[in-house]
């Protein structure tokens, strides 16, 4: 899915991007940095992309990099609330952590381009913008770390080392984003019930069994 093809999805967070050239340009940078990264495009190179001239972009945006942070942030909430949403509802810490893999993985394969973005441009932020970021991340780290620990003490993990694990859940998710192909053999769906229950199988006691992985082809 392209980042123009997102703008047709209801849940799609670049709702809140106003005026339409704004967003137009939004869209235009996401695909461009997914495709040769922060550094190696230019102003003119996402103007062209939404159809309008270099000046246009800097009546919305005063630099590359505010567009950049505009992308991280609006795409680290969203993830956020993907997450937050898996976290706080009834269940077990399982089944809690089940949802919010797979959510999560969903998420970053079904908006691959938006995502790899988000996730692997960190560096290039100023370091004003990099801190407001890495706080957002923080966060969705707290709610993976809030489930192996409600597991932990359940006694339905076995999880000596919870930051540690935390931080191997959240990197296994986020790097589907790097290599998810759209054509792939495999649904976004597909690859989150298939991560999920590869985390449980990681973190589970042995009387704890995980869900069955999904059945499908190699992607």
């Amino acid at each position: 899915m392209t980042a123009a093809e997102e703008m047709t999805c209801d849940d799609v967070p670049w709702g809140e991007v106003s005026p339409e050239a704004a967003r137009k340009l939004l869209i235009a940078a996401v695909e461009a940095f997914a495709e040769r990264g922060y550094h190696a495009t230019t102003t003119r190179d996402i103007a062209s992309r939404a159809g309008m001239s270099p000046a246009a972009l800097y009546i919305h945006y005063k630099t590359k990099e505010e567009l950049l942070h505009r992308i991280s942030r609006i795409g680290h909430v969203r993830a956020l609330a993907v997450l937050a949403t898996a976290g706080e509802r009834e269940g077990t810490p399982p089944e809690r952590l089940a949802d919010a893999v797979s959510s999560f993985v969903r998420w970053h394969a079904g908006r691959h381009d938006t995502a790899r973005v988000v996730q692997y441009e960190l560096e290039a932020l100023s370091p004003e913008h990099r801190t407001e970021i890495v706080e957002l991340r923080r966060r969705s780290d707290a709610v993976i770390r809030g489930i192996l620990r409600d597991g932990v003490e359940s006694g339905e993990f076995d999880v000596p080392d919870v930051p540690g694990t935390t931080l191997a859940v959240l990197s296994l998710c986020i790097d589907v984003a790097r290599w998810f192909n759209s054509k792939g053999r495999r649904t976004p769906e597909e690859v989150g019930e298939l991560y999920a229950d590869l985390v449980l199988r990681m973190v589970s006691t042995p009387q704890t069994p995980p869900t069955p992985a999904v059945s499908g082809a190699d992607r």
